[in-house]
């Protein structure tokens, strides 16, 4: 969906689009691609793309295929592909993604994963706790 730019112009066919003036409170989930540019508190999860627009303030956990995110997030963002973080960007959580751009001026207070690094930190975690479960048992 992303050509890694902040293009709105991939939006047209949003499934959903949460105006400036708009304020939504709750758990939002969503199959399609999304545009936030007023207010969301709860969480927010698409298996699509996400838009967040310069004004948008979202106090949320964030999970999306790909996301543009020009406004302010509170909460943690796992994006499984593409994230683009816009010169106007302030998010206050943890990130984790596939691949990022950070254009200068966004500002992250926030631990950064790459999605790849995660998966392998747990997949070491299992790998060891087989280790010790079967060292255990051949000790019994």
């Amino acid at each position: 969906m992303f050509n890694k730019d902040n293009n709105t112009e991939k939006f047209r066919d949003a499934e959903t689009i949460i105006g400036g003036s708009v304020k939504v409170k709750g758990n939002f989930h969503g199959q399609g691609n999304i545009v936030i540019e007023g207010h969301l508190e709860g969480s927010l999860k698409t298996n699509a793309s996400l838009f967040v627009g310069e004004k948008a303030k979202i106090v949320a956990d964030i999970e999306a295929l790909d996301a543009v995110i020009n406004g302010e997030v509170y909460g943690q963002i796992k994006v499984k592909k593409y994230l683009s973080l816009g010169a106007t960007a302030k998010i206050f959580g943890d990130i984790q993604y596939g691949e990022i751009s950070v254009e200068h001026g966004a500002l992250i207070n926030g631990q950064l994963t790459v999605k790849a690094e995660a998966e392998d930190g747990r997949r070491k975690e299992r790998i060891i706790e087989e280790e010790i479960t079967e060292a255990v048992e051949e000790q019994e």
